[in-house]
C-alpha cells in the first residue's frame, strides 16, 4: 500500500510538472503538498519532451528536404509551442526589471506587472533573431536537443538552493517540491550519454561549461539584484541558457570543422 501511494505521488508530481510547464495534454492531479513534492525533479523531463519534438521536427525537415531558413524557423518555434511560452514571459518581465536599474523593491514590482515594456519587446526580438540565425548555422541536433534537459536541471537546482525573493508560484513550488542531488546527477548523465551516443562530446562539454558559468552569474544577479529567485527569473535563466547552449554547439562545430 505504501509503495502504491508513493508511486501515485510521483505520478502526480510528473503530471503537475508537465501541466505547469508545457502545453502537452495531461490528466488532472490535485495540487496538494504531497503531490507537488517532486515536481522539480520532473521538470527536466519537460525539457526532454521539448528536445524530442525538436529532434523530430528536424528529422521531418531533413526528410522533406526543407532549406536551412524554413528549418530554422520551425525549430525556433518548437520550444515556444511545446511550453506555451511560459519561460519567454518570465524572460520579458526580467529584462524589463533589469533595464529599470531601480532598487530591489521596484524591480520585484516590475516582475509582477503584467504590462510589457519597451525593453522586453526589444530584447525578445533580439533573442529570437539570434536563436534563428544560429539555427541556420547548426549542423547536428542531438546535443542541442539534450540541452533542454540541461537548462531545466540547472534551473531546478537554483530553485532548490536559492531563497525565494517574493511570494508566487515559484515560492509555492520551492516550498512543496525537492530536487535531490542524485536527480541532478541522473539528468546530467542523460545529457552526457546523449552526446556520447551521437558522437558530440566536444559540443556537449562546451555547452555544459557555458551553462555552468551562466548558472553562477544567474545566482549572483538573483541574489544581488532581487534577493533570491522568482518564477520570472527562472524563465529568464532558461531562455538565455538555451541561447548560450546553441551558440556553444554552433561555435564548437565550426572550430572542429576548421581544426579536426
Amino acid at each position: 500500500m505504501e509503495n502504491r501511494q508513493r508511486t501515485g505521488r510521483l505520478a502526480a508530481s510528473c503530471i503537475i510538472a508537465f501541466s505547469t510547464y508545457s502545453r502537452i495534454p495531461m490528466p488532472q492531479a490535485a495540487w496538494t503538498e504531497e503531490n507537488m513534492r517532486y515536481t522539480l525533479a520532473f521538470f527536466p523531463l519537460v525539457g526532454a519532451a521539448v528536445g524530442a519534438v525538436f529532434w523530430a521536427v528536424d528529422a521531418l525537415c531533413s526528410l522533406l528536404g526543407f532549406g536551412c531558413i524554413l528549418r530554422a524557423a520551425l525549430l525556433t518555434a518548437v520550444p515556444a509551442v511545446v511550453t506555451g511560452g511560459i519561460h519567454l514571459d518570465g524572460y520579458c518581465d526580467t529584462v524589463d526589471a533589469l533595464a529599470s536599474h531601480a532598487p530591489k523593491e521596484k524591480k520585484l514590482s516590475i516582475l509582477k506587472d503584467s504590462n510589457v515594456g519597451a525593453f522586453a519587446v526589444i530584447w525578445c526580438c533580439v533573442w529570437f533573431l539570434l536563436y534563428f540565425a544560429l539555427l541556420t548555422e547548426l549542423g547536428s541536433v542531438p546535443t542541442l536537443a539534450a540541452g533542454f534537459i540541461l537548462s531545466r536541471s540547472l534551473s531546478a537546482l537554483a530553485v532548490e538552493h536559492l531563497p525565494s525573493a517574493r511570494a508566487g508560484m515559484g515560492a509555492s513550488l520551492k516550498a512543496g517540491s525537492r530536487f535531490p542531488w542524485w536527480t541532478l546527477a541522473a539528468y546530467l548523465a542523460l545529457y552526457g550519454g546523449t552526446a556520447w551516443l551521437w558522437g558530440e562530446p566536444l559540443a556537449a562539454a562546451a555547452a555544459l561549461a557555458v551553462s555552468a558559468v551562466f548558472y553562477f552569474i544567474y545566482r549572483s544577479i538573483a541574489l544581488g539584484q532581487f534577493g533570491g529567485f522568482t518564477g520570472d527569473l527562472a524563465g529568464w535563466f532558461l531562455q538565455v541558457c538555451e541561447l548560450l547552449v546553441l551558440a556553444a554547439v554552433v561555435l564548437t562545430e565550426r572550430v572542429c570543422a576548421l581544426w579536426c
